[in-house]
Protein backbone atom coordinates (compact mmCIF):
# COMPACT_ATOMS: atom_id res chain seq x y z
CA UNK A 1 0.00 0.00 0.00
CA UNK A 2 1.44 3.39 -1.19
CA UNK A 3 2.11 5.82 1.82
CA UNK A 4 -0.76 8.53 2.49
CA UNK A 5 -0.26 11.55 0.96
CA UNK A 6 0.05 14.68 3.16
CA UNK A 7 -1.32 17.66 2.90
CA UNK A 8 -0.27 20.78 4.39
CA UNK A 9 -2.85 23.49 6.09
CA UNK A 10 -3.43 27.11 7.00
CA UNK A 11 -4.37 28.52 10.03
CA UNK A 12 -6.84 31.56 8.94
CA UNK A 13 -6.04 33.72 11.65
CA UNK A 14 -2.57 33.14 11.72
CA UNK A 15 -1.08 32.28 8.26
CA UNK A 16 0.70 29.23 9.83
CA UNK A 17 0.81 26.00 8.50
CA UNK A 18 0.20 24.40 11.91
CA UNK A 19 -1.50 20.90 10.73
CA UNK A 20 -0.68 18.23 8.38
CA UNK A 21 -3.72 16.23 6.41
CA UNK A 22 -3.18 12.69 5.85
CA UNK A 23 -4.88 11.71 3.05
CA UNK A 24 -7.02 8.87 2.98
CA UNK A 25 -5.17 6.24 0.80
CA UNK A 26 -7.09 5.02 -2.42
CA UNK A 27 -6.60 1.51 -1.14
CA UNK A 28 -7.43 2.61 1.79
CA UNK A 29 -10.84 4.01 0.41
CA UNK A 30 -11.75 1.31 -1.78
CA UNK A 31 -11.93 -0.95 1.68
CA UNK A 32 -13.95 1.72 3.37
CA UNK A 33 -16.25 1.90 -0.13
CA UNK A 34 -16.36 -1.97 -0.08
CA UNK A 35 -17.02 -2.68 3.88
CA UNK A 36 -20.26 0.29 3.97
CA UNK A 37 -21.72 -2.16 0.87
CA UNK A 38 -21.12 -5.03 2.78
CA UNK A 39 -23.30 -2.82 6.13
CA UNK A 40 -25.69 -1.62 4.48
CA UNK A 41 -28.63 -4.16 3.98
CA UNK A 42 -28.42 -4.41 7.56
CA UNK A 43 -28.71 -0.50 8.03
CA UNK A 44 -31.50 -0.61 5.71
CA UNK A 45 -32.86 -3.02 7.43
CA UNK A 46 -33.41 -1.36 10.89
CA UNK A 47 -35.97 0.59 9.21
CA UNK A 48 -36.74 4.28 9.50
CA UNK A 49 -37.15 4.23 13.31
CA UNK A 50 -34.26 1.89 14.14
CA UNK A 51 -31.76 4.04 12.01
CA UNK A 52 -33.50 7.59 14.06
CA UNK A 53 -33.06 5.88 17.35
CA UNK A 54 -28.99 4.85 16.10
CA UNK A 55 -28.85 8.97 14.77
CA UNK A 56 -30.50 10.03 18.08
CA UNK A 57 -27.64 8.63 20.05
CA UNK A 58 -25.04 10.05 17.62
CA UNK A 59 -26.93 13.43 18.63
CA UNK A 60 -26.43 12.74 21.80
CA UNK A 61 -22.74 12.18 21.65
CA UNK A 62 -22.35 15.16 19.61
CA UNK A 63 -23.80 17.18 22.21
CA UNK A 64 -20.91 15.37 25.05
CA UNK A 65 -17.82 16.23 22.36
CA UNK A 66 -18.94 19.72 21.91
CA UNK A 67 -15.87 21.25 22.95
CA UNK A 68 -12.93 19.62 21.39
CA UNK A 69 -15.23 19.70 17.89
CA UNK A 70 -15.85 23.47 18.61
CA UNK A 71 -12.43 24.21 18.81
CA UNK A 72 -11.22 22.34 15.65
CA UNK A 73 -13.89 24.33 13.80
CA UNK A 74 -13.32 27.59 15.32
CA UNK A 75 -9.29 26.96 14.40
CA UNK A 76 -10.35 25.46 10.71
CA UNK A 77 -12.46 28.28 9.94
CA UNK A 78 -11.02 31.44 12.46
CA UNK A 79 -14.60 32.05 13.43
CA UNK A 80 -15.99 31.16 16.63
CA UNK A 81 -19.98 32.28 16.65
CA UNK A 82 -20.69 31.04 13.05
CA UNK A 83 -18.53 27.57 14.21
CA UNK A 84 -20.59 27.02 17.80
CA UNK A 85 -23.99 27.47 15.33
CA UNK A 86 -23.03 24.71 13.15
CA UNK A 87 -21.74 22.31 16.09
CA UNK A 88 -24.71 23.44 17.63
CA UNK A 89 -27.52 22.93 15.02
CA UNK A 90 -26.06 19.30 13.60
CA UNK A 91 -27.69 17.41 16.67
CA UNK A 92 -31.10 19.77 16.26
CA UNK A 93 -30.78 18.61 12.04
CA UNK A 94 -30.72 15.10 12.94
CA UNK A 95 -33.10 14.98 15.46
CA UNK A 96 -35.77 17.22 12.95
CA UNK A 97 -35.04 14.38 10.45
CA UNK A 98 -35.54 11.33 13.00
CA UNK A 99 -38.96 13.31 13.44
CA UNK A 100 -40.16 13.91 9.99
CA UNK A 101 -38.90 10.66 8.07
CA UNK A 102 -41.18 8.00 9.59
CA UNK A 103 -44.48 10.28 7.56
CA UNK A 104 -42.15 10.99 4.42
CA UNK A 105 -41.51 7.51 4.09
CA UNK A 106 -45.14 6.27 4.58
CA UNK A 107 -46.56 4.65 1.66
CA UNK A 108 -50.22 4.18 0.40
CA UNK A 109 -51.62 1.99 -2.10
CA UNK A 110 -54.64 2.86 -4.08
CA UNK A 111 -56.41 1.44 -7.46
CA UNK A 112 -54.98 2.92 -10.72
CA UNK A 113 -56.80 5.36 -12.38
CA UNK A 114 -57.56 3.22 -15.85
CA UNK A 115 -57.10 0.26 -14.41
CA UNK A 116 -59.27 -0.22 -11.31
CA UNK A 117 -58.98 -3.83 -10.63
CA UNK A 118 -55.30 -2.68 -9.98
CA UNK A 119 -53.76 -1.87 -6.99
CA UNK A 120 -50.90 -0.02 -6.91
CA UNK A 121 -48.17 0.27 -4.29
CA UNK A 122 -44.53 1.72 -3.84
CA UNK A 123 -41.31 0.51 -2.20
CA UNK A 124 -38.47 3.11 -1.62
CA UNK A 125 -35.25 1.16 -2.42
CA UNK A 126 -32.24 3.49 -0.71
CA UNK A 127 -28.99 3.68 -2.86
CA UNK A 128 -26.46 1.46 -1.66
CA UNK A 129 -23.58 4.18 -1.21
CA UNK A 130 -23.84 7.84 -1.68
CA UNK A 131 -20.90 9.98 -1.14
CA UNK A 132 -20.92 13.62 -0.06
CA UNK A 133 -18.05 16.07 -0.82
CA UNK A 134 -18.27 19.08 0.70
CA UNK A 135 -16.46 22.74 0.57
CA UNK A 136 -14.91 24.85 3.77
CA UNK A 137 -16.95 27.84 4.13
CA UNK A 138 -19.12 25.72 6.64
CA UNK A 139 -17.46 22.42 7.14
CA UNK A 140 -19.70 20.53 9.74
CA UNK A 141 -23.15 21.96 7.96
CA UNK A 142 -22.69 21.48 4.75
CA UNK A 143 -20.82 17.73 5.36
CA UNK A 144 -24.15 16.57 6.29
CA UNK A 145 -26.35 18.59 4.77
CA UNK A 146 -27.36 15.92 2.45
CA UNK A 147 -25.54 13.17 4.39
CA UNK A 148 -28.11 13.39 7.21
CA UNK A 149 -30.89 12.91 5.24
CA UNK A 150 -29.29 9.88 2.86
CA UNK A 151 -28.82 8.03 6.49
CA UNK A 152 -32.18 8.45 7.46
CA UNK A 153 -33.36 7.04 4.22
CA UNK A 154 -31.08 3.75 4.10
CA UNK A 155 -28.42 4.88 2.63
CA UNK A 156 -24.64 4.15 3.90
CA UNK A 157 -22.67 7.24 3.46
CA UNK A 158 -19.03 8.13 2.72
CA UNK A 159 -18.10 11.63 3.76
CA UNK A 160 -15.29 13.85 2.10
CA UNK A 161 -14.82 17.45 3.62
CA UNK A 162 -12.88 20.10 2.35
CA UNK A 163 -9.06 19.75 2.65
CA UNK A 164 -9.00 23.51 3.29
CA UNK A 165 -10.70 22.80 7.05
CA UNK A 166 -10.20 19.48 8.01
CA UNK A 167 -9.01 19.78 11.56
CA UNK A 168 -13.06 18.98 13.17
CA UNK A 169 -12.75 15.35 10.60
CA UNK A 170 -10.84 13.14 13.94
CA UNK A 171 -13.14 14.67 16.47
CA UNK A 172 -16.06 13.91 14.45
CA UNK A 173 -14.93 10.56 13.73
CA UNK A 174 -14.43 10.08 17.69
CA UNK A 175 -18.60 11.36 18.16
CA UNK A 176 -19.50 7.94 16.20
CA UNK A 177 -17.15 5.56 16.82
CA UNK A 178 -18.45 4.18 19.70
CA UNK A 179 -21.84 3.17 17.95
CA UNK A 180 -21.74 0.47 16.22
CA UNK A 181 -24.34 0.60 13.49
CA UNK A 182 -23.75 4.01 12.70
CA UNK A 183 -19.64 3.36 12.69
CA UNK A 184 -20.84 0.73 10.28
CA UNK A 185 -22.74 2.87 7.70
CA UNK A 186 -21.04 6.43 7.96
CA UNK A 187 -17.32 6.88 6.89
CA UNK A 188 -15.49 10.36 7.02
CA UNK A 189 -12.44 10.61 4.92
CA UNK A 190 -9.89 12.88 4.43
CA UNK A 191 -8.31 14.31 1.33
CA UNK A 192 -8.53 16.55 -1.69
CA UNK A 193 -9.90 16.81 -5.13
CA UNK A 194 -7.95 13.57 -6.31
CA UNK A 195 -9.62 12.21 -3.15
CA UNK A 196 -12.56 13.44 -4.47
CA UNK A 197 -12.58 12.03 -7.82
CA UNK A 198 -12.00 8.60 -6.59
CA UNK A 199 -14.70 9.01 -4.11
CA UNK A 200 -17.42 9.67 -7.28
CA UNK A 201 -15.80 6.14 -8.54
CA UNK A 202 -16.76 4.50 -5.78
CA UNK A 203 -20.32 5.41 -5.02
CA UNK A 204 -23.93 4.47 -6.52
CA UNK A 205 -24.70 8.68 -6.68
CA UNK A 206 -23.17 11.90 -5.37
CA UNK A 207 -23.85 15.46 -3.86
CA UNK A 208 -21.41 17.99 -4.66
CA UNK A 209 -21.24 21.22 -2.97
CA UNK A 210 -18.65 23.40 -4.34
CA UNK A 211 -17.48 25.70 -7.66
CA UNK A 212 -18.94 25.30 -10.68
CA UNK A 213 -15.34 23.92 -12.42
CA UNK A 214 -15.20 21.90 -10.22
CA UNK A 215 -19.26 20.70 -9.86
CA UNK A 216 -18.50 20.29 -13.84
CA UNK A 217 -16.24 17.36 -13.50
CA UNK A 218 -18.17 15.62 -10.75
CA UNK A 219 -20.98 15.37 -13.23
CA UNK A 220 -19.13 14.28 -16.03
CA UNK A 221 -17.99 11.31 -13.68
CA UNK A 222 -20.97 10.84 -12.59
CA UNK A 223 -22.74 10.86 -15.89
CA UNK A 224 -19.82 8.45 -17.35
CA UNK A 225 -21.02 5.96 -14.69
CA UNK A 226 -25.10 6.26 -14.96
CA UNK A 227 -25.32 7.51 -11.18
CA UNK A 228 -26.89 10.58 -10.03
CA UNK A 229 -25.38 13.58 -9.06
CA UNK A 230 -26.78 16.24 -7.16
CA UNK A 231 -24.97 19.81 -7.51
CA UNK A 232 -24.90 22.95 -5.20
CA UNK A 233 -22.61 24.86 -7.35
CA UNK A 234 -21.60 28.79 -7.01
CA UNK A 235 -24.04 32.12 -7.06
CA UNK A 236 -24.07 35.34 -7.73
CA UNK A 237 -27.24 36.73 -5.92
CA UNK A 238 -29.02 39.88 -6.67
CA UNK A 239 -31.18 42.04 -4.89
CA UNK A 240 -33.47 44.05 -6.05
CA UNK A 241 -35.10 47.18 -3.93
CA UNK A 242 -37.97 48.83 -5.36
CA UNK A 243 -39.05 52.26 -4.68
CA UNK A 244 -41.66 51.61 -1.96
CA UNK A 245 -39.17 49.90 0.06
CA UNK A 246 -38.18 50.03 3.72
CA UNK A 247 -34.53 51.52 3.26
CA UNK A 248 -33.84 50.17 7.60
CA UNK A 249 -35.44 46.92 6.27
CA UNK A 250 -33.40 46.39 2.96
CA UNK A 251 -30.16 48.06 3.94
CA UNK A 252 -30.50 45.67 7.27
CA UNK A 253 -30.87 42.71 5.30
CA UNK A 254 -28.57 42.96 2.30
CA UNK A 255 -25.60 44.02 4.79
CA UNK A 256 -26.57 40.76 6.94
CA UNK A 257 -26.67 38.94 3.70
CA UNK A 258 -24.11 40.19 1.65
CA UNK A 259 -20.89 40.26 5.37
CA UNK A 260 -22.03 37.49 6.84
CA UNK A 261 -19.26 35.23 7.46
CA UNK A 262 -17.08 37.38 5.79
CA UNK A 263 -19.40 37.07 2.37
CA UNK A 264 -17.70 33.44 2.74
CA UNK A 265 -21.69 32.20 1.69
CA UNK A 266 -23.06 30.46 -1.01
CA UNK A 267 -26.13 32.56 -0.71
CA UNK A 268 -24.65 35.69 -0.30
CA UNK A 269 -25.83 39.09 -1.70
CA UNK A 270 -23.25 39.81 -3.95
CA UNK A 271 -25.39 42.36 -6.40
CA UNK A 272 -28.23 44.84 -5.24
CA UNK A 273 -29.86 46.94 -7.76
CA UNK A 274 -31.86 49.73 -6.70
CA UNK A 275 -34.69 52.13 -7.55
CA UNK A 276 -33.26 55.65 -9.27
CA UNK A 277 -35.46 57.52 -6.79
CA UNK A 278 -34.02 55.54 -3.57
CA UNK A 279 -30.24 54.84 -4.94
CA UNK A 280 -28.38 57.54 -3.08
CA UNK A 281 -30.33 57.30 0.14
CA UNK A 282 -29.66 53.88 -0.26
CA UNK A 283 -26.21 53.83 -0.28
CA UNK A 284 -25.60 56.44 2.31
CA UNK A 285 -27.36 54.40 5.12
CA UNK A 286 -25.58 50.95 3.75
CA UNK A 287 -22.16 52.59 3.92
CA UNK A 288 -23.19 53.96 7.26
CA UNK A 289 -23.92 50.46 8.69
CA UNK A 290 -21.66 48.82 6.56
CA UNK A 291 -18.16 51.44 8.12
CA UNK A 292 -19.32 50.65 11.89
CA UNK A 293 -18.58 46.84 11.56
CA UNK A 294 -15.36 45.63 13.18
CA UNK A 295 -12.69 43.32 11.83
CA UNK A 296 -12.96 40.52 14.56
CA UNK A 297 -8.92 40.85 15.62
CA UNK A 298 -7.30 40.57 17.65
CA UNK A 299 -10.02 38.63 19.58
CA UNK A 300 -12.34 36.22 18.25
CA UNK A 301 -15.25 37.06 20.09
CA UNK A 302 -15.32 41.09 19.16
CA UNK A 303 -16.28 42.29 15.57
CA UNK A 304 -18.13 40.85 13.12
CA UNK A 305 -15.83 40.25 10.13
CA UNK A 306 -13.74 37.15 10.35
CA UNK A 307 -10.78 36.44 8.18
CA UNK A 308 -10.71 35.05 5.06
CA UNK A 309 -10.73 30.93 5.22
CA UNK A 310 -9.10 30.15 2.15
CA UNK A 311 -6.08 32.26 1.35
CA UNK A 312 -6.77 31.85 -2.88
CA UNK A 313 -9.82 33.33 -2.33
CA UNK A 314 -8.17 37.27 -1.52
CA UNK A 315 -6.57 36.61 -4.81
CA UNK A 316 -9.59 36.46 -5.99
CA UNK A 317 -11.52 39.12 -4.13
CA UNK A 318 -8.37 41.89 -5.33
CA UNK A 319 -8.83 40.55 -8.67
CA UNK A 320 -12.54 41.52 -8.62
CA UNK A 321 -11.79 45.31 -7.21
CA UNK A 322 -8.80 46.03 -9.11
CA UNK A 323 -11.11 44.93 -12.28
CA UNK A 324 -14.02 47.30 -10.97
CA UNK A 325 -12.41 50.14 -9.97
CA UNK A 326 -10.47 50.17 -13.65
CA UNK A 327 -13.50 49.93 -15.39
CA UNK A 328 -15.16 52.88 -13.40
CA UNK A 329 -16.29 51.68 -10.20
CA UNK A 330 -16.18 54.34 -7.10
CA UNK A 331 -15.38 52.58 -3.66
CA UNK A 332 -18.13 54.17 -1.08
CA UNK A 333 -16.10 51.84 2.25
CA UNK A 334 -13.98 49.19 2.62
CA UNK A 335 -11.88 48.17 -0.63
CA UNK A 336 -9.17 46.65 0.76
CA UNK A 337 -7.66 43.45 2.28
CA UNK A 338 -5.91 43.73 5.21
CA UNK A 339 -3.00 41.61 6.78
CA UNK A 340 -3.04 41.34 10.69
CA UNK A 341 -0.35 38.83 12.44
CA UNK A 342 -0.65 36.65 9.16
CA UNK A 343 -4.35 36.35 8.79
CA UNK A 344 -6.56 38.07 5.77
CA UNK A 345 -9.32 40.16 6.48
CA UNK A 346 -11.56 41.79 3.94
CA UNK A 347 -13.01 45.50 4.82
CA UNK A 348 -16.59 45.44 3.97
CA UNK A 349 -16.83 47.30 1.11
CA UNK A 350 -19.61 48.86 -0.61
CA UNK A 351 -18.86 49.66 -4.55
CA UNK A 352 -21.09 52.34 -6.04
CA UNK A 353 -21.01 52.90 -10.32
CA UNK A 354 -21.20 49.19 -11.33
CA UNK A 355 -21.59 47.76 -14.21
CA UNK A 356 -22.13 44.49 -15.60
CA UNK A 357 -18.89 44.74 -17.25
CA UNK A 358 -17.24 44.07 -14.25
CA UNK A 359 -16.33 40.60 -13.03
CA UNK A 360 -17.65 41.26 -9.71
CA UNK A 361 -20.88 41.64 -10.74
CA UNK A 362 -20.49 38.64 -13.45
CA UNK A 363 -18.32 36.18 -11.38
CA UNK A 364 -18.38 34.60 -7.96
CA UNK A 365 -16.46 37.34 -5.14
CA UNK A 366 -17.11 35.39 -2.48
CA UNK A 367 -16.43 38.16 -0.01
CA UNK A 368 -17.96 41.04 2.15
CA UNK A 369 -18.16 43.03 -1.11
CA UNK A 370 -21.64 44.65 -2.51
CA UNK A 371 -21.75 46.58 -5.68
CA UNK A 372 -24.66 48.33 -6.09
CA UNK A 373 -25.93 49.62 -9.49
CA UNK A 374 -29.60 51.71 -10.09
CA UNK A 375 -32.23 51.00 -12.16
CA UNK A 376 -35.22 52.68 -14.35
CA UNK A 377 -38.15 51.02 -14.55
CA UNK A 378 -38.88 47.37 -12.95
CA UNK A 379 -38.42 45.78 -15.95
CA UNK A 380 -35.04 46.80 -16.56
CA UNK A 381 -34.30 45.44 -12.92
CA UNK A 382 -35.65 41.76 -13.56
CA UNK A 383 -33.45 42.05 -16.58
CA UNK A 384 -30.10 43.19 -14.47
CA UNK A 385 -30.99 40.54 -12.34
CA UNK A 386 -31.47 38.08 -14.34
CA UNK A 387 -28.36 38.99 -16.90
CA UNK A 388 -26.16 36.22 -14.81
CA UNK A 389 -24.90 32.60 -15.35
CA UNK A 390 -26.09 31.97 -11.95
CA UNK A 391 -29.61 31.51 -10.40
CA UNK A 392 -28.87 30.44 -6.90
CA UNK A 393 -31.12 32.71 -4.94
CA UNK A 394 -32.47 36.28 -4.73
CA UNK A 395 -34.14 38.95 -2.48
CA UNK A 396 -36.89 41.56 -3.32
CA UNK A 397 -38.06 44.46 -0.87
CA UNK A 398 -40.89 46.84 -1.40
CA UNK A 399 -43.80 47.97 0.82
CA UNK A 400 -46.05 46.08 -1.43
CA UNK A 401 -45.94 42.26 -0.68
CA UNK A 402 -48.33 42.01 -4.10
CA UNK A 403 -45.69 44.00 -6.19
CA UNK A 404 -42.65 42.19 -4.75
CA UNK A 405 -44.33 39.00 -5.60
CA UNK A 406 -44.71 40.00 -9.00
CA UNK A 407 -41.19 40.48 -9.16
CA UNK A 408 -39.87 37.30 -7.31
CA UNK A 409 -42.44 35.30 -9.64
CA UNK A 410 -40.08 36.67 -12.99
CA UNK A 411 -36.55 36.13 -11.62
CA UNK A 412 -34.75 33.55 -12.61
CA UNK A 413 -33.52 32.06 -9.47
CA UNK A 414 -34.42 28.54 -7.33
CA UNK A 415 -35.59 30.88 -4.02
CA UNK A 416 -36.54 34.36 -3.78
CA UNK A 417 -36.44 36.12 -0.21
CA UNK A 418 -39.52 38.78 -0.17
CA UNK A 419 -38.58 41.57 2.11
CA UNK A 420 -35.06 39.97 3.86
CA UNK A 421 -32.80 37.48 2.38
CA UNK A 422 -31.08 34.13 2.50
CA UNK A 423 -33.96 32.77 4.16
CA UNK A 424 -33.17 29.17 2.99
CA UNK A 425 -30.53 29.35 5.80
CA UNK A 426 -33.69 29.59 8.52
CA UNK A 427 -36.01 27.13 6.81
CA UNK A 428 -36.13 23.15 6.03
CA UNK A 429 -39.42 22.70 4.48
CA UNK A 430 -39.31 25.08 1.15
CA UNK A 431 -38.18 23.39 -1.85
CA UNK A 432 -36.19 24.38 -4.30
CA UNK A 433 -33.97 23.96 -7.22
CA UNK A 434 -31.12 25.61 -8.66
CA UNK A 435 -31.28 27.55 -12.04
CA UNK A 436 -28.40 27.72 -14.63
CA UNK A 437 -24.89 27.16 -13.37
CA UNK A 438 -25.40 27.39 -9.68
CA UNK A 439 -26.39 23.61 -9.60
CA UNK A 440 -28.46 20.46 -10.71
CA UNK A 441 -31.30 17.66 -9.19
CA UNK A 442 -33.44 17.80 -6.64
CA UNK A 443 -33.72 20.23 -3.61
CA UNK A 444 -31.63 19.61 -0.67
CA UNK A 445 -34.77 21.20 1.61
CA UNK A 446 -38.35 19.93 1.75
CA UNK A 447 -39.70 16.16 1.50
CA UNK A 448 -37.99 15.86 -1.61
CA UNK A 449 -34.29 16.37 0.28
CA UNK A 450 -34.95 13.10 1.63
CA UNK A 451 -36.83 11.04 -1.28
CA UNK A 452 -33.64 11.49 -4.03
CA UNK A 453 -32.14 8.97 -1.82
CA UNK A 454 -34.42 6.14 -2.64
CA UNK A 455 -35.18 4.38 -6.03
CA UNK A 456 -39.20 4.34 -6.65
CA UNK A 457 -39.88 0.61 -7.04
CA UNK A 458 -43.74 -0.14 -8.71
CA UNK A 459 -45.84 -2.69 -6.83
CA UNK A 460 -48.66 -3.33 -9.04
CA UNK A 461 -51.05 -5.93 -8.12
CA UNK A 462 -53.93 -7.32 -10.21
CA UNK A 463 -57.26 -8.25 -8.10
CA UNK A 464 -59.26 -8.98 -11.14
CA UNK A 465 -58.78 -11.43 -14.12
CA UNK A 466 -55.64 -11.23 -15.99
CA UNK A 467 -56.02 -10.97 -19.72
CA UNK A 468 -55.34 -13.71 -22.05
CA UNK A 469 -54.18 -13.42 -25.26
CA UNK A 470 -57.09 -13.71 -26.59
CA UNK A 471 -57.45 -10.12 -25.86
CA UNK A 472 -55.31 -9.15 -29.10
CA UNK A 473 -56.89 -12.04 -31.38
CA UNK A 474 -57.27 -10.29 -34.84
CA UNK A 475 -60.24 -12.26 -35.85
CA UNK A 476 -61.86 -10.14 -33.31
CA UNK A 477 -60.71 -6.32 -34.34
CA UNK A 478 -62.34 -4.51 -36.94
CA UNK A 479 -62.18 -1.26 -38.41
CA UNK A 480 -64.35 1.28 -37.04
Amino acid sequence: MMPARILPVRNPRTGDVDYQLHCTAPEALRDIAASLRQSQPRWSALGVHGRSEVLDQWATQLIALKRPLLDALVTDTGRYRLSLAEVEGLPHKIRRWAKVAPEILRTRSHPAAMSPQVTLDRQYVPYTLAGFISPWNFPLSLSFIDALPALIAGCCAIVKPSEVTPRFIEPLRESFANIPELADALAVVAGDGATGNALVNLVDMVCFTGSVPTGRKVAETAAARFIPAFLELGGKDPAIVLQSASLSVATDAILRQGMVNAGQVCLSLERVYVAEAIHDQFVQLLVSKASALEINHPDIHKGHIGPLIFQKQADIIRDHLADALERGATIACGGSIIRRDGGLWCEPTVLTNATHEMRIMREETFGPILPVMSFSSTEEAIRLANDSDFGLSAAVFSGDIAEARAVAERLEAGGVSINDAGLQSVTTEAEKQSFKFSGLGGSRMGNEGLLRFLRRKALMIQTGTPRSMDAFDEADSSIA
